[in-house]
C-alpha cells in the first residue's frame, strides 16, 4: 500500500463527494470559530454526512484494488481537518508564559471541547458506521469524532505544551504554599484537561478516563515537589520553634493540602498527596516528637499530647515508641508515689490503695483525653500498673512481696465492715469496682483470697458486715474475674450463715415447747469444716452457765443432722454479760474466754491468776492476754 491512489465511485451524482467535502470543511471552520449556526444548516450537515456514509463508495487502487467504506474515508478526512486546525491553535500559545499561557490554554481548550461536542452530534451517524465497521474488522481502538478530537488535541497541542503548562502550575502551587493568592481555576482547568485527555485507547467506550496522561504529566512531578518543599520547610521551622509549635504548623499544612486537593486536583491525587506530606512533615521528624513526649506528660499538656497522637496516628506503627515511653513513665510515677508514703502505707491499706487509684485514674484520663482511649496505650498502662502495684517500696520492705495482696484484702474489710463512716450503697459499689480494678493487677491472687476469706469469716461470725448485698456483690465480682472455684468457699460461707439462721429459729421453737425453756438468749453458727479458715486454738473449760444450753443444742442438732458431729470453736464465740454489782446496770460484749473469767467472780470476790487458770483451763500465756 505504499503507492496508493484513490478515486470516488459515482453512485448517483458525481459532484456529491466534492461538494460534501467543501461544505464539511466550511462547516468545521464555522463550528470551531463558534460562529452562529442555524438549526437548518446544522441539520443540513447532518443529512449530507448521512447521505455520504450510506451511498458513497471509494475504491482504493493498489494491492488487490480494495474498496474502503465511506465512513473510514470520511473519518480520515476529519482527522486531517482537526490536525490542521490544532496546529494553528498551538502557534497562538507557543510564545506565551506563566499565567498568560494557562489563561489562553484553558480558553482555547474549553472552546475546542464545546465545538467538538457540537461536531460530534453532526457526525453521529458516522460514529455508528465507524464503530460497526471497525468492530467487524476486529479493531478495538474505535473512536467517535469527539474522542478523535481529544486525541488530536493531545497529539498536536498537549504533547508540545504540557511541560510548560505543568511547570507554571507547580510554580503557582508553590506560591500558594508561601502565602500568595493564586487563581485556582487556572490550575483546576488545565488539570481537568489532562484527565479528559486520558482516553482508554484499547476500549474508548469504557466509562471514565484512564489517568495515565494526568499522572505522567503532572501528578508524579507534583508529589516530588511537595515532598521536597515540606522537607525543606519543616527542617527550617523546627530549628527556630518548639515541637509543640511545629505540630500546630503541621496541622495547618495538612488542612491546606486537603483543601487544595478538593479545589484543584483530581480526587485520586488526594491520598498520595497527603501521604507525601505526612512523610516530610511527620515521619521524618519522629525523633523530635519522641524527645518532647515525656515533657508533655510531665506538664500534663493534654491538648499537645492529643495533637501529637493524631499526627503520629497517620504513620503506620509510629506510636510504638510512645506506648513504650508511657509504660515506663507511669511505672516510675507509680513507684515514686508509693515510695513517698511507704512508711505509713505498710500499715494503712486505705492510703496504699488510694495512692494506686490516684495514679491509675490520672493516666487513664490522659489516655482517654489525649489518646482517645487507644487500646495500645491502655495496654501500656496495664503493663505499668502490673509492675508498680506488685513491685514497690511497700512490697520490697522486709521482702514482703505479698504485702499488696494483703493490703487490698484489708482495704476491702474496711469498706465492708460496719462503721460510722460507711459510705452510701452507690458509693460503696463504686469503691468495690475500684478494688476490682486493683485486684486485676495483683500477681498472687491466691494470697488475696487467703486474707480476704479470713476477714470475711470474722465479719460473718461477728455479724459486722455493713451490707449482705455488698458482700455478695464483691464475691460475684471476684467470680467473674477468677471463676467459680476461686470463690466457691466464700459462697459456701454465706450459705452456712443462712442455714445457721434457719437452724437457730427451729432450736428456739423447740426450746419454747420443752419443759424447761432456756433462761438465756443462745444461738449457734454451724460452719462447714474445711470451708472456713478457723481453728480451735486452746483448751477451754466452758462456764457452767453455758454448759446447759450448749448440751441442749448438741442434742437438738444430733436429732436434726444425724451422723454429724459438732466441734466447738470457743475462741471465735462471744456474748453479752449484764452486771448486778454496780449502782447502774451495765452490759458488756465479751469473748467466750472473757465470759469464762468474769463468771467465776459470781462465786468469789477475788481470785488469783492461778485460780482463774484452773477454772478456765486456758493456757497461762493466753489467759494473761484475756485479762489485759
Amino acid at each position: 500500500m505504499s503507492a496508493q491512489k484513490a478515486e470516488l465511485e459515482k453512485p448517483d451524482d458525481d459532484s456529491l463527494n466534492n461538494e460534501y467535502y467543501m461544505e464539511l470543511e466550511k462547516g468545521v471552520e464555522e463550528i470551531y470559530r463558534k460562529d452562529p449556526m442555524s438549526k437548518q444548516k446544522y441539520m443540513n450537515l447532518y443529512e449530507k454526512t448521512y447521505q455520504y456514509c450510506s451511498n458513497s463508495r471509494v475504491r482504493v487502487y493498489g494491492e488487490g484494488n480494495k474498496v474502503k467504506p465511506p465512513s473510514i474515508v470520511l473519518h480520515g478526512q476529519i482527522s486531517k481537518l482537526l490536525k490542521n486546525y490544532l496546529e494553528i491553535l498551538r502557534k497562538q500559545m507557543e510564545n506565551l508564559i506563566e499565567e498568560d499561557l494557562l489563561n489562553r490554554y484553558i480558553k482555547l481548550w474549553e472552546e475546542y471541547r464545546f465545538s467538538s461536542k457540537v461536531f460530534n452530534g453532526i457526525c453521529s451517524y458516522l460514529n455508528r458506521q465507524w464503530e460497526q465497521q471497525e468492530k467487524r474488522d476486529g479493531n478495538s481502538g474505535v473512536f467517535e469524532v469527539y474522542q478523535l478530537a481529544m486525541l488530536k488535541w493531545r497529539d498536536y497541542v498537549f504533547e508540545h505544551l504540557s511541560n510548560q503548562t505543568t511547570k507554571v502550575i507547580l510554580t503557582l502551587i508553590e506560591r500558594s504554599r508561601c502565602g500568595d493568592p493564586i487563581n485556582t481555576r487556572l490550575v483546576s482547568g488545565v488539570l481537568n484537561s489532562y484527565v479528559e485527555l486520558g482516553l482508554n485507547e484499547d476500549d474508548p467506550y469504557l466509562k471514565g478516563h484512564v489517568l495515565t496522561v494526568y499522572k505522567n504529566a503532572f501528578e508524579h512531578l507534583f508529589l516530588k515537589d511537595t515532598e521536597r518543599f515540606y522537607a525543606r520547610e519543616s527542617s527550617n521551622f523546627i530549628l527556630e520553634n518548639s515541637v509543640t509549635e511545629y505540630m500546630k504548623k503541621v496541622e495547618e499544612r495538612l488542612q491546606e493540602e486537603d483543601k487544595r486537593a478538593e479545589v484543584c486536583l483530581h480526587t485520586s491525587t488526594k491520598a498520595p498527596l497527603i501521604r507525601s506530606c505526612e512523610r516530610a512533615l511527620i515521619e521524618n521528624h519522629m525523633d523530635d516528637f519522641a524527645s518532647e513526649f515525656v515533657c508533655l506528660l510531665d506538664e500534663d499538656r493534654l491538648a499537645d499530647l492529643s495533637r501529637m497522637y493524631h499526627l503520629l496516628s497517620r504513620i503506620p506503627n509510629s506510636l510504638i515508641e510512645q506506648t513504650v515511653m508511657l509504660e515506663s513513665y507511669v511505672k516510675v510515677q507509680g513507684q515514686s508515689a508509693i515510695e513517698k508514703c511507704a512508711d505509713a502505707a505498710v500499715n494503712d491499706p486505705k492510703l496504699f490503695i488510694q495512692t494506686i487509684l490516684e495514679i491509675h485514674k490520672k493516666y487513664t484520663n490522659v489516655i482517654k483525653e489525649a489518646f482517645k482511649a487507644d487500646i495500645r496505650f491502655v495496654a501500656a498502662l496495664d503493663k505499668a500498673c502490673d509492675v508498680f502495684i506488685n513491685s514497690n517500696a511497700v512490697s520490697s520492705a522486709k521482702n514482703e512481696k505479698n504485702k499488696p495482696a494483703e493490703l487490698l484484702a484489708r482495704y476491702c474489710d474496711l469498706l465492708l465492715k460496719k462503721s460510722s463512716k460507711n459510705p452510701e450503697e452507690d458509693e460503696l459499689e463504686n469503691s468495690l469496682n475500684e478494688i476490682m480494678l486493683v485486684f486485676n493487677y495483683i500477681e498472687d491472687k491466691d494470697v488475696f483470697v487467703k486474707y480476704y476469706s479470713k476477714l470475711l469469716a470474722k465479719r460473718l461470725i461477728n455479724q459486722t458486715s455493713a451490707s449482705d448485698d455488698s458482700e455478695a456483690s464483691m464475691i460475684t465480682k471476684l467470680k467473674e474475674v477468677c471463676g467459680y472455684e476461686y470463690t466457691s468457699k466464700l459462697q459456701r460461707m454465706f450459705q452456712d450463715v443462712e442455714v445457721s439462721k434457719d437452724l437457730n429459729e427451729k432450736f428456739k421453737k423447740h426450746m419454747k415447747t420443752s419443759f424447761t425453756p432456756l433462761d438465756i438468749d443462745f444461738s449457734v453458727q454451724i460452719l462447714t469444716c474445711g470451708t472456713w479458715p478457723l481453728k480451735q486454738s486452746f483448751e477451754f473449760s466452758l462456764p457452767s452457765e453455758l454448759q446447759d444450753p450448749l448440751q441442749r443444742f448438741t442434742d437438738f442438732f444430733t436429732c436434726q443432722r444425724s451422723g454429724r458431729k459438732l466441734q466447738w470453736l470457743h475462741n471465735h464465740s462471744r456474748g453479752e454479760i449484764c452486771t448486778n454489782c454496780f449502782k447502774n446496770r451495765y452490759t458488756f460484749q465479751a469473748s467466750t474466754f472473757q465470759m469464762g473469767v468474769l463468771l467465776q467472780f459470781n462465786n468469789s470476790l477475788s481470785l488469783t491468776i492461778q485460780q482463774l487458770h484452773e477454772g478456765t483451763q486456758l493456757q497461762m500465756e493466753y489467759l494473761i492476754q484475756v485479762m489485759n
